[in-house]
């Protein structure tokens, strides 16, 4: 793996970048379009591709469950499983880039976040009052997750089937799963729970991220060539490779990212960058430590460019750094001036799908009676498919109908608004226009 700084944001953490993977480059700042059961949401993976993503992101928990990650590892992993490919300069297409989560973010939303309204970005909560109360006290509360010293163990949301899942599993899993970038095992916190809470929670991250560390390159150690053969059951390839980054010894395995919690608390979030960036650093190799970072957690809106930056000051420069879950504009620019390569968020196509669409102007909701009769597009001047040919009339139209081809259209053109502006923002790097860019922006769509 090899991450390339390109140009760097003056008097910020900002920069541009390639990151490169077996399966190709991704330039950075990047937006990943999630595909949670290895498909993003009403759209062909050629539609996704078509709209400017360079990698895509598939869920862990889910996959694992239906249809299980053996069957992806049969199928060739989840780039050809799920028939992603991107086109080169000559018009040839092969698997392009892929990442997988640890199952983690599932923990906090299955377990203390389950019933209640707690999600990725949420409100602060100053009234002790309204702390999840600990979690001796909390057994009647509804959830299908537990959390324990060595792992989770949790209820399947499809059939109550009980799971355990430990670091080492999740890891297994997602090597199985076959994605260039693969996530440590962490649990995620609400920022809403109590200090105490919160470092017993982040010392049980980091141990966690010490068995991942470990049960990966064991895993790489037992690979001893980049194709691995597989029986021929007649259920698709009986060959795929699995092994995905590069070592000495020619095969290919996948980068691990560590993943830094904390909750709002700045010396926890410090503490968490520095034992994670220490811990890349053991061993002479490369491949004693991790690849990259995620920055993780549940933010408290107010609190999360100030969190961004206490852990990009520390982790080292030379690492790719991947904001877990956010992907509002407003928080692309936060997240890029604070040193973010990577983004991934389910809003741009789950608005999508409940009639929100962003435009330059901010965002509106085409359910509204004015865009009834509205015949231009979504927004003037947007250069995605769905607004190249059809109108707010039309979207409103398949909207109150219930078509299903307005959640196709609808999720085209929020992920090509949101892919695209952070190709935007990365090309102001280059140019040296960032600060005028964001001005720029921002004034229009917060206006």
């Amino acid at each position: 793996m090899n991450f390339k700084i390109e140009k760097k944001l003056k008097k910020s953490l900002g920069r541009a970048g390639v990151f490169t993977t077996p399966h190709g480059e991704i330039h950075t700042p990047c937006f990943v379009p999630v595909g949670t059961k290895a498909s993003v949401k009403a759209l062909t993976p050629e539609q996704v591709e078509a709209l400017g993503a360079e990698v895509v992101l598939g869920n862990t928990y889910h996959l694992y469950l239906q249809p299980g990650d053996e069957l992806v590892a049969k199928a060739g992993g989840i780039g050809k499983f799920m028939n992603w490919r991107r086109s080169d300069a000559s018009g040839n297409k092969s698997i392009a880039p892929t990442m997988t989560d640890s199952g983690g973010f599932q923990v906090f939303s299955l377990g203390a976040a389950y019933g209640k309204e707690i999600s990725k970005v949420t409100k602060v909560v100053t009234d002790s009052s309204l702390l999840i109360p600990e979690r001796f006290d909390d057994s009647l509360a509804p959830r299908l997750a537990k959390i324990g010293q060595d792992g989770v163990s949790f209820k399947s949301h499809l059939d109550g089937s009980i799971h355990y899942i430990t670091p080492e599993k999740s890891i297994e899993i997602q090597h199985n799963l076959g994605a260039d970038i693969i996530f440590a095992f962490d649990e995620c916190t609400s920022p809403t729970e109590d200090l105490k809470y919160q470092e017993e929670a982040l010392e049980r991250t980091h141990r966690w991220a010490k068995r991942c560390l470990e049960e990966h390159k064991k895993l790489n150690s037992e690979k001893t060539s980049p194709l691995t053969p597989l029986q021929n059951t007649g259920e698709g390839n009986s060959s795929f490779s699995s092994n995905l980054g590069k070592a000495g010894d020619g095969a290919l395995y996948p980068a691990l990212f560590g993943i830094v919690q904390g909750g709002r608390d700045e010396n926890l979030r410090k503490k968490s960058a520095k034992f994670m960036a220490e811990l890349m650093t053991e061993g002479p190799e490369q491949s004693e430590g991790f690849d990259g970072f995620g920055i993780g957690g549940s933010f408290a809106k107010e609190d999360m460019s100030s969190a961004v930056r206490w852990v990009n000051e520390i982790l080292p420069e030379e690492k790719p750094r991947h904001l877990l879950g956010i992907g509002e504009p407003e928080d692309l620019f936060m997240g890029v001036e604070n040193g973010v390569d990577f983004f991934d968020c389910v809003a741009p196509t789950r608005n999508a799908r409940n009639g929100t669409l962003y435009t330059k102007n901010g965002k509106i909701n085409i359910s509204n009676a004015k865009y009834k009769s509205k015949l231009s597009p979504v927004d003037l001047g947007c250069a995605c498919y769905t607004c190249q040919n059809y109108t707010c009339a039309y979207l409103a139209h398949l909207l109150h109908g219930k078509e299903m081809l307005f959640g196709t259209l609808a999720s085209i053109h929020n992920l090509y608004f949101i892919v695209n502006l952070v190709k935007k923002i990365r090309q102001s790097i280059l140019d040296e226009n960032f600060f005028e860019f964001k001005a720029e922006f921002l004034g229009l769509y917060n206006s």
